[in-house]
């Protein structure tokens, strides 16, 4: 009789395992597939990501497709979704608007690589794919600026700790360590650094072939994708909210590119506060490229400038009858004392140079 019992229990109770499996398995499936007006857009929190998503290029990709599924990356997805339903239920979050974690946040970034992998390639072959141990224990600019919580701007702007939980000690004497060794190769100057994935735009469109004299009107002039994220406001600002800013050199005012991405790379190689150029990590261009956008000779992911001076010059300059490329200029030396942001004319016919403050 036991026994019997016993049989009911396990046959009973495994009815009911394979229904909730059954059961789950439906929901997590209608889940992936439905639209997110009937799932993500439940949660009244995310309606402002909702909306900016709804009018962005990416309305056409499902939710899942970058931020995953409780189930996309095995038991760490399901903790990752677990903590966040958690934290809902724990805080009042009525009047805030959801922030992803830094972590959460490379993990959506691994997944741009799915659709933008010749972008993700470039990035990682640029200056900007550095990992925290590559800026905040550089020996030689730690000996010669201390390091401060305003690093943090351009440098790991999405880490909400400041750089005294960051790195060990802050001095000028080493040697310096990170508090959390596992973000050493993690990158400071993620894709989201410059890109809004939420922002308003339209999706790739055909051109109207049969009148190919009109595809260059209808062409986007603005990428509303790219913006500066602030650490401070914890939001995106697109290009047109970037202010222009103003420049001088030696007290006379500078014409600075009209291109918009200008105004998003000063907010990093920016000057001093006095707006002088050629001062920290300054490089607007004077003198013979004065005027020119920072894109018109860096490309945009990878940041190459190995073949910019073609893309204005011809081979041979017709007032020197020589290839610009061979010039006496740090495009060709980098040792050499003509910067090639503020090189003039001057700086050849008299043996005059230009030097930054």
């Amino acid at each position: 009789m036991k026994k019997r019992n016993i049989y009911r229990f396990l046959v009973i109770a495994g009815i009911v395992v394979v229904g909730l499996v059954l059961i789950s398995g439906s929901f997590y499936t209608y889940w992936s597939v439905a639209s997110p007006k009937k799932t993500c857009l439940s949660c009244h929190e995310i309606n402002p990501s909702f909306n900016t998503w709804a009018s962005s290029a990416h309305r056409d990709v499902s939710c899942f497709k970058c931020h995953g599924t409780a189930l996309s990356n095995g038991f760490h997805s399901l903790k990752e979704k677990s903590k966040m339903v958690f934290t809902h239920l724990k805080t009042d979050v009525s009047s805030e608007n959801i922030q992803m974690t830094e972590s959460q946040l490379l993990e959506t970034m691994d997944r741009c690589k799915n659709c933008h992998q010749s972008e993700y390639t470039n990035w990682k072959a640029s200056g900007h794919s550095a990992g925290y141990a590559d800026i905040f224990l550089h020996d030689t600019h730690n000996k010669t600026e201390q390091l401060n919580d305003d690093c943090l701007r351009c440098h790991g702007m999405f880490y909400t700790g400041t750089t005294t939980d960051l790195v060990d000690p802050i001095s000028k004497q080493g040697p310096w360590k990170l508090k959390e060794p596992g973000k050493a190769a993690q990158p400071v100057i993620p894709c989201m650094a410059c890109h809004q994935v939420h922002a308003p735009g339209e999706p790739v469109r055909k051109p109207d072939y049969a009148t190919p004299n009109n595809i260059f009107y209808a062409r986007n002039l603005i990428n509303n994708s790219v913006g500066f994220y602030s650490r401070h406001e914890k939001t995106h600002f697109q290009l047109e909210q970037l202010p222009r800013p103003d420049m001088v050199l030696f007290g006379d005012t500078v014409q600075t590119p009209a291109d918009p991405v200008y105004r998003l790379c000063v907010q990093c190689h920016a000057p001093s506060v006095w707006h002088e150029v050629g001062t920290s990590d300054d490089h607007t261009p004077v003198g013979v490229h004065s005027g020119i956008s920072c894109k018109a000779c860096h490309e945009t992911h990878s940041n190459n400038q190995r073949n910019s001076c073609d893309k204005c010059h011809s081979d041979v300059s017709k007032n020197c009858k020589l290839d610009v490329r061979t010039m006496n200029t740090t495009y060709s030396n980098p040792s050499s004392p003509n910067d090639i942001h503020f090189v003039s004319c001057k700086n050849c016919h008299s043996g005059q140079k230009f030097k930054s403050n």
